[in-house]
């Protein structure tokens, strides 16, 4: 058995320009920004969402821009496998994650546990 449950969103952004990028992106959804550490810093701010306890970042990407989602996992293996019974593929492994697609042609990745409450909100699967 695993679990899995929406982690957040990823808004991804193909521009040179991040820090602007995330700037439109906190004003708009009214949540504060926080750089991450290390070269993650240079692709990726966080946007701090107090109201939901989502994990929401600002992504930058070489691929048109677009907005796709997380879903985190205790099993990444055994969550991939349940998805493509669901019909998704697998498009690319990156470092410790999956980039899926969905049967509509939407993109989203499976993850590790980013929330705190993981274990209390996820959904067991047998």
């Amino acid at each position: 058995m695993h679990k899995s449950k929406l982690a957040g969103f990823i808004i991804d952004c193909r521009t040179d320009d991040l820090h602007g990028a995330s700037a439109f992106w906190s004003g708009a959804l009214g949540m504060q920004r926080r750089g991450l550490d290390g070269s993650e810093g240079e692709n990726y701010v966080r946007l701090l969402d107090a109201q939901h306890g989502l994990h929401i970042e600002v992504q930058k990407v070489m691929h048109d821009s677009r907005v796709h989602l997380d879903i985190e996992t205790d099993d990444i293996e055994a969550e991939v496998r349940r998805l493509e019974q669901l019909g998704a593929k697998r498009v690319k492994q990156v470092r410790t994650w999956w980039v899926m697609e969905a049967p509509t042609g939407q993109r989203f990745c499976v993850v590790r546990p980013q929330s705190p409450d993981f274990d209390r909100l996820a959904t067991p699967w047998p």
